[in-house]
Formats: structure tokens, sequence, C-alpha cells
């Protein structure tokens, strides 16, 4: 937040009033302020990028949030988003899957986490999920063997020319699933079960911002 901002949101905290939008009169307020950073503000504060003030203001009841990957019960807690994500689906994961998860390092935290389950989920087959619809990164860690995709050199030539058909859209759509999908008037979850069954993995990039 710009230091200009921050003098005004310590006046709106002082004052209890804003002025809205386009308005010339304050109006009042009745707010509670719940802050979330992961920043060090104190050091903000000795480079003079954040107002002294304005800490001391907002410095009530403080909670300090491990890192995923430093969490004690990170397996229920995959084990909770994964219930979130399939939401009201029955879905299961395997054990080697779910100890690779459980050893990623998680620097994306709990974003990455569901958005890594929400992929796994759209991948597997029959609501189980395996360390083969893991993400590369995080299932390459895991220290177990799995099941891969299919290896393009064992295909047959019908699979092989499917296979470099949606090879060529995905990368003329920027590993867009969600595009590619519509352009081929299917759904997404398709799209995955066909890179599955292809060998073809999604790339980080795209399940991120997907």
């Amino acid at each position: 937040m710009p230091l200009n901002l921050q003098a005004r949101l310590l006046r709106v905290l002082e004052e209890r009033e804003v002025v809205p939008l386009g308005g010339e009169v304050p109006a009042s307020v009745d707010i509670q302020l719940i802050s979330a950073t992961h920043r060090n503000l104190q050091d903000m504060v000795r480079r003079g990028e954040f107002r002294e003030d304005l800490y001391y203001r907002l410095q009530g009841i403080s909670l300090s949030l491990p890192a995923l990957r430093d969490r004690t019960d990170i397996r229920r807690l995959i084990e909770h988003s994964l219930r979130q994500e399939a939401e009201g689906r029955p879905a299961r994961i395997h054990e080697a899957a779910l100890r690779a998860l459980e050893r990623y390092g998680w620097p994306g935290n709990i974003r990455q986490l569901r958005n890594a389950l929400r992929t796994a989920l759209a991948l597997c087959e029959g609501d189980f999920i395996t360390l083969a619809d893991l993400p590369e990164e995080i299932a390459s860690g895991g220290g177990e063997a799995a099941d891969q995709a299919v290896p393009a050199q064992v295909l047959n030539p019908l699979e092989s020319a499917e296979r470099q058909a949606l090879l060529a859209e995905l990368e003329r759509q920027r590993w867009n699933v969600t595009v590619v999908a519509r352009n081929l008037s299917t759904s997404r979850n398709t799209i995955y079960r066909k890179m599955k069954r292809l060998g073809i993995r999604p790339l980080s990039s795209e399940r991120a911002g997907d």
C-alpha cells in the first residue's frame, strides 16, 4: 500500500469516516479491521516504507501463521482441502500421492495446494487421485514409484495423430485448457483426461493460471 493510501487508511480508522467516491460529505462507518501480510512490517517501518503510526494502530491481536511446509497438521489440511475442492463428489487419494503432497515444499502455500488438488481431480479416473495425477514437480519429489502417463512411443497411429493435434492446439492457445476446451466444444475435464491418456503433462504455468 503506497504511503499516501496508508495515511488515508489511518485517517479512516481514527475518524471513523469515509468520503464516498465522487462525494463531498463524509459518511460515518462502524468497522472492525482484519489485515494480513506476508511482509515483515517492522523492517518496512525501519526502511520508511510503512507508516509507524499505522503499524501500531493496526497491531491489536496478532497471529503468525506458519508456511504450509511447516504445518504439523498438513495431512489433515490436505484432506480438508480435497473435500472442499471435490464439492460433494466422493474423492479419495492414494497413500503415495498423499505422501508426495506432504513432502513438497509448497512455495505457493495453500493456494498452490488447492490448485494442485483441483487439477488432480480433473485428471483422475474414478474420483481416485494417484501419484500420476499430481503436477510433475510435486510427484517427482515424492520419492515414490508411480504409473506415469502413457508415453507417446507406445501409442497407435490414430492416438499419435490425436496427440499431435491436441498438442498443437494447446501450444496455439498457450496451454490455456479453458480456451482449448471451448474451441473443441468439450469440457475442461475431457481435455485433461485426453492429456493424461495421451501422455501430455500439463504445464505448471497453465495449471497456476487456469
